[in-house]
C-alpha cells in the first residue's frame, strides 16, 4: 500500500510546511505498527498556465495506477474522523494504494473530480489549498491514532 498527497503548488517553508511535516512524521511513526505506510507528497505546478485541465493532467500522473482516488472538494462528503479512519483501514486491508488530491486556486477539473472514488469536504467553506494540506495531514494522523486506539482523538 502507498499513500500519496498530490497537490497543486509548491509549499514554501513556513508554518504550514512545519505542521504538515509534523503530522506526517507522527503518522509515519504510529502507522508502521498498523501496516500503514508513510505518506509521500507529490507537488505539481502548471508552468504553462493551462488552467484546471493542465493541473488535472499533472495530478493524474502523480496518482499510482489502481489507487483509490480521493479528491478534496467543497461539494464532497463531510466524513467524521472515525469514518475517515475506517476508509483508510479499508484501503489498507485491501492492500490498495490511496491518493488524496488537492487542486489549485480554481479547484479540481470536473473530469478528474468525476473519476474520484471519493470526494471529501472539510466543510461548506472554501479553504486555501495550503491550509487544506495541513488539515488533511492532521486528519491522516488522527485516523492513524483512531486505528491504534490512542487517546489523541476524543469524541
Amino acid at each position: 500500500m502507498r499513500m500519496v498527497i498530490a497537490a497543486v503548488g509548491r509549499l514554501r517553508q513556513g508554518p504550514e510546511a512545519k505542521l504538515i511535516a509534523e503530522y506526517l512524521d507522527r503518522h509515519a511513526k504510529a502507522g508502521r505498527a498498523l501496516g500503514l505506510p508513510p505518506v509521500t507528497l507529490a507537488e505539481v505546478e502548471d508552468r504553462r498556465s493551462g488552467g484546471m485541465a493542465a493541473e488535472a493532467a499533472l495530478l493524474a500522473r502523480a496518482v499510482p495506477d489502481g489507487a483509490a482516488l480521493v479528491v478534496l472538494d467543497e461539494r464532497g462528503q463531510m466524513l467524521s474522523s472515525p469514518e475517515f479512519a475506517g476508509r483508510i483501514a479499508g484501503w489498507r486491508d485491501q492492500a490498495r494504494d490511496v491518493a488524496f488530491v488537492i487542486g489549485g486556486a480554481d479547484g479540481i477539473d470536473p473530469g478528474l473530480r468525476d473519476r474520484a472514488d471519493l470526494a471529501i469536504s472539510f466543510g461548506r467553506m472554501v479553504w486555501p489549498h495550503m491550509l487544506a494540506r495541513v488539515m488533511l495531514a492532521e486528519q491522516i494522523y488522527r485516523a492513524t491514532t483512531i486505528l491504534a486506539g490512542s487517546p489523541y482523538h476524543r469524541e
